[in-house]
């Protein structure tokens, strides 16, 4: 499903730098260039198995309404709204597919950072039924269970976007690609 779901985001990504360099070198907030992504990841995963989860900029809830919430590697319970997420929003077997935060370089570092301990967070698995649960039948006191976290970074002086790709709570690669 790795495999698949990267496979997924990267033609995406490939169609937002390219067709909406525009946009993205105009200085747009985060949330907008998001809302683009988000239309090209959708009519990307229509082509697909996954055809049937949702693409939503920063959805906060869980299936019940509750804020959602991660715990990280402090044990530090915290809410979380990502950028960008795929997920079947608490109806499908495996909820959690994709987690996506954009930023600009201008972000200072530790900004950033606090997105890459959110990936890191989201994407981990875990036995621990009394921590986090995506087994699909119940609720997710915490959430985690994302295939693929993704830290999309993006320079517009120096046309550059580079994009960190997790894992199972790893930092599994990057790639750099010029505007």
């Amino acid at each position: 499903m790795f495999g698949e779901l990267m496979s997924i985001f990267i033609n995406s990504s490939e169609a937002f730098v390219t067709n909406e360099i525009d946009l993205i070198m105009s200085g747009v907030s985060e949330r907008c260039m998001c809302g683009s992504l988000m239309l090209i990841l959708r009519r990307e995963l229509d082509q697909t198995q996954f055809s049937n989860y949702y693409t939503d900029i920063e959805y906060n809830r869980n299936f019940d309404g509750d804020i959602k919430t991660m715990i990280n590697d402090n044990m530090e319970v915290s809410n979380i709204t990502c950028d960008l997420i795929v997920h079947s929003r608490g109806l499908l077997p495996h909820d959690n597919l994709i987690a996506i935060e954009m930023k600009r370089n201008t972000h200072p570092e530790t900004e950033k950072n606090k997105d890459r301990i959110r990936l890191r967070a989201l994407t981990k698995a875990t036995n621990d039924s009394e921590t986090y649960s995506v087994d699909g039948r119940v609720l997710p006191q915490h959430v985690c269970g994302y295939i693929v976290g993704i830290f999309y970074e993006i320079n517009i002086v120096e046309r550059i976007v580079d994009i960190e790709y997790y894992q199972a709570g790893d930092l599994y690669g990057s790639y750099r690609r010029r505007l």
